[in-house]
């Protein structure tokens, strides 16, 4: 079962060697190649623009249920390989999908806005902010839909708690850099998950771009993303705070993101495994119709 992940940094040519992801590093001529179980790799992110990877591997990955993440020259990550029509009943689920009615959907999100909000009500009581039970307060105003944007209130509170002198927005902020590139890892799992169990994930319950091919995938990250934000939180107080850029050791700290324990359903297992557990359970209320059946981070 696919567990971890794989993060190339240097440039390098990836290519299948016997059911291994067999990686040559194009700056050490003559070293021995290095091997990683294709079966074990959950997610693949190419953080290195002079890398290639061969057809037969991605297609491999494709087979394999394992999304391959690609970053930029500043080592953002800007796009995603991911595997379509691999669940046996695919046909099912996704009727399923696109049957649910504009109250059921209004009423998921209402649950996912909710579970947002309390897990950014528990950062703020992380680390030991006197507001925090006024932002857990607020998640039970949020309405069918959240027709009044309590989400975009409270991460404004939010923000403004959990960081000093912080503007989301900022793209020079190297706060808001780490953030981005966690988002986008878990983005590339939960896209994974929602294939992996039959979902069209252009299909959202509450986002609707029409050129955004993981409108669903949008929708599920949001409890999620307090998850990542307590890992900048935890990663700022060790680093070093001269450095203006992602560093390689950043990215691998939130590349690992993935691996950390959470609770879900009362029980621990990693944000990787949440990410299925949650898939799942949207699957199953959308078959029973019963939103209560989706499941949502709980503690971290």
């Amino acid at each position: 079962m696919a567990w971890r992940g794989l993060h190339i940094s240097r440039a390098a040519h990836l290519s299948l060697d016997h059911g291994r992801i067999k990686i040559r590093q194009l700056d050490e001529e003559g070293s021995e190649p290095l091997f990683f179980p294709l079966e074990d790799a959950a997610w693949i992110i190419v953080d290195n623009t002079r890398s290639t990877l061969s057809a037969r591997l991605i297609s491999s990955c494709m087979e394999a249920g394992t999304p391959i993440v690609f970053s930029d020259q500043r080592h953002n990550p800007c796009g995603m390989a991911l595997p379509f029509h691999q669940h046996y009943a695919q046909t099912q689920v996704s009727r399923a999908q696109l049957a649910l009615s504009a109250p059921f959907r209004k009423r998921m999100w209402t649950l996912i806005v909710q579970a947002k909000i309390r897990g950014q009500a528990e950062n703020l009581r992380l680390v030991q902010h006197k507001d925090a039970p006024a932002l857990a307060i607020l998640a039970k105003k949020v309405q069918s839909g959240d027709p009044t944007n309590v989400e975009a209130r409270a991460a404004r509170y939010y923000w403004s708690r959990l960081f000093d002198h912080f503007v989301r927005a900022d793209e020079e902020d190297i706060r808001n850099a780490l953030l981005n590139y966690g988002y986008a890892c878990v983005r590339a799992s939960i896209a994974r998950a929602v294939v992996a169990v039959g979902f069209l994930p252009s299909v959202g319950l509450h986002h609707d771009g029409r050129f955004n091919p993981f409108n669903l995938v949008d929708d599920l990250i949001e409890p999620f993303r307090p998850v990542i934000d307590w890992a900048v939180v935890e990663h700022l107080r060790t680093r070093e705070k001269n450095e203006n850029e992602l560093s390689l050791e950043d990215r691998q700290q939130m590349a690992a993101i993935l691996t950390r324990d959470l609770v879900m359903d009362k029980e621990q297992l990693s944000l990787l495994h949440a990410t299925e557990r949650m898939a799942d359970s949207l699957r199953r209320a959308a078959e029973a119709r019963d939103p209560k059946q989706l499941l949502f981070p709980e503690g971290w």
